[in-house]
C-alpha cells in the first residue's frame, strides 16, 4: 500500500513553527532581566492594587492616577525608611570606626587590646608579617571586584526604578486594559475570568501578607533575645535579620550568621544565646509558623509549600523561591476552576440560609 507524500504545506508550516519556537526561546533568554522585573512588577502591582482601590472608595473624588501615585509614593517612602535605618546607623558607626583605626592597628600590632589579643592566641600577626607580600597582592586584586560591585550596584539601582514604574503603569492602566480585552469575549467566559483573577490576586495577597507576618515575629523575637543579651545595635541587627527572612530557604541562616556574629564580637555568652535562639526559632518557623501562616493565606499544603520551594530554588534560586508558592497557588486556584466546570457547567452556588435582608426580599416576592 504506497503512502501518500506528505504536502510541501505541512513541511513548510512544521519548520515555520520550530523556528518560531527557537526564537522565541532566543528572545526569552536574551530578554531574561527585563522579563524578571516585569514578573516582580507585576507581583507588586498586585500588591499594591487594593490600596489604591480602597483609597478610591474612601475619597470619591480621587482620580485613579493621583490614589495610584500618592499608594506608591508611600511606598517607596517605606522602602526609603527601612533603607535609612541601615544607612545611618552604619555610616555614623563607619566614621567612628575609622577615627579609631589607627589606634587599633597600633594597639594590634604591639599585641594590645582585645584585637591585639586575639591575634597574639591566634598567631595571626606572625602569619601576617610573614605573607605580606601575597597580602599586598591580594589587596591590589580587589579593585576589579570593587568596580563589578558598584557596576552590580548602579544595575540593581536602576532594576528598582524599572520595577517601580512598571507597577506604577499596570496599577494605573492595568484594569483599563482587562476591560478592553474581556470586551472581546461573551459575557459568561468574561465572569469567569475576572472570578478566578480575582482569586489568584488573594493568593498573592495571601503569600505577601503571610511572609511578612512571619518576618515581622522574627524581627521582634531576635530585638527582644539581642535586647535581653545587651548586644549593641539590637534594633537595627533585628530589622537586617526581619528582612533577610522574608528570603526564603537561605534569607534566615543568612539573619542568624550576621546576628550571632554579632553577638559573639559581644560576649561569648550573648553569642551562644543568639545561636541557640536561631536554632529553636528556625525548627518553629520552619514547623510551624510556616505551615500554619501560608496554609491559611495561601491554602496550599504544606508538604506541597515544602516540595515546590525546593523544587523553584534549585531551578531558579533565589527568585525561583521567592515565586514558587504564589504561583503554585496561582496554578491550584486555575486548576480548581477548570475541574469544577469539567462538565462544561458551572459550579452549583451554596445556598443562603441567613436572614439577610436579600433573603427576606426572595422570600416575600410572589411566586
Amino acid at each position: 500500500m504506497a503512502t501518500r507524500p506528505v504536502p510541501v504545506r505541512t513541511i513548510l508550516a512544521t519548520i515555520g513553527l520550530v523556528l518560531a519556537t527557537y526564537v522565541l526561546l532566543e528572545l526569552v533568554v536574551q530578554a531574561r532581566r527585563v522579563l524578571i522585573w516585569a514578573v516582580i512588577a507585576l507581583f507588586l502591582a498586585v500588591s499594591l492594587h487594593p490600596a489604591v482601590e480602597a483609597l478610591q472608595r474612601r475619597v470619591p473624588r480621587c482620580r485613579r492616577s493621583v490614589a495610584t501615585l500618592l499608594v506608591f509614593l508611600a511606598a517607596a517612602a517605606a522602602v526609603g525608611a527601612v533603607i535609612a535605618l541601615f544607612v545611618i546607623p552604619l555610616a555614623q558607626e563607619g566614621s567612628r570606626f575609622a577615627g579609631r583605626l589607627p589606634a587599633m592597628i597600633k594597639d594590634a600590632q604591639a599585641g594590645r587590646g582585645p584585637v591585639g589579643n586575639l591575634l597574639e592566641r591566634t598567631h595571626a600577626l606572625q602569619y601576617v608579617q610573614q605573607h605580606q607580600a601575597q597580602i599586598r597582592a591580594f589587596a591590589t586584586g580587589l579593585s576589579t571586584p570593587a568596580l563589578k560591585f558598584i557596576r552590580g550596584a548602579a544595575s540593581t539601582a536602576a532594576g528598582i526604578v524599572t520595577i517601580f514604574v512598571l507597577a506604577y503603569l499596570m496599577v494605573l492602566e492595568g484594569p483599563k486594559a482587562i476591560d478592553r480585552s474581556l470586551a472581546l469575549v461573551d459575557e459568561a467566559p468574561a465572569a469567569r475570568i475576572r472570578r478566578v483573577g480575582a482569586a489568584c490576586a488573594r493568593t498573592v495577597n495571601g503569600y505577601l501578607t503571610g511572609n511578612l507576618l512571619i518576618s515581622v515575629i522574627c524581627g521582634l523575637l531576635t530585638y527582644v533575645v539581642l535586647l535581653v543579651s545587651g548586644v549593641p545595635f539590637a534594633g537595627l541587627l533585628a530589622l537586617f535579620v526581619a528582612v533577610t527572612d522574608l528570603i526564603p530557604l537561605v534569607g534566615a541562616t543568612i539573619g542568624a550568621v550576621v546576628a550571632s556574629a554579632v553577638a559573639f564580637v559581644h560576649s561569648l555568652p550573648a553569642g551562644i544565646g543568639a545561636i541557640i535562639f536561631f536554632i529553636v526559632y528556625q525548627q518553629a518557623e520552619n514547623h510551624l509558623l510556616q505551615p500554619v501562616i501560608l496554609s491559611r493565606t495561601v491554602k496550599l499544603n504544606p508538604l506541597t509549600v515544602l516540595l515546590t520551594t525546593l523544587i523553584a530554588a534549585d531551578v531558579a534560586g533565589i527568585l525561583g523561591a521567592l515565586l514558587a508558592i504564589p504561583v503554585t497557588g496561582i496554578i491550584q486556584v486555575v486548576l480548581g476552576d477548570i475541574w469544577a466546570h469539567r462538565d462544561g457547567r458551572p459550579p452549583a452556588l451554596p445556598t443562603r440560609t441567613d436572614n439577610s435582608p436579600e433573603n427576606a426580599d426572595r422570600s416575600d416576592a410572589p411566586k
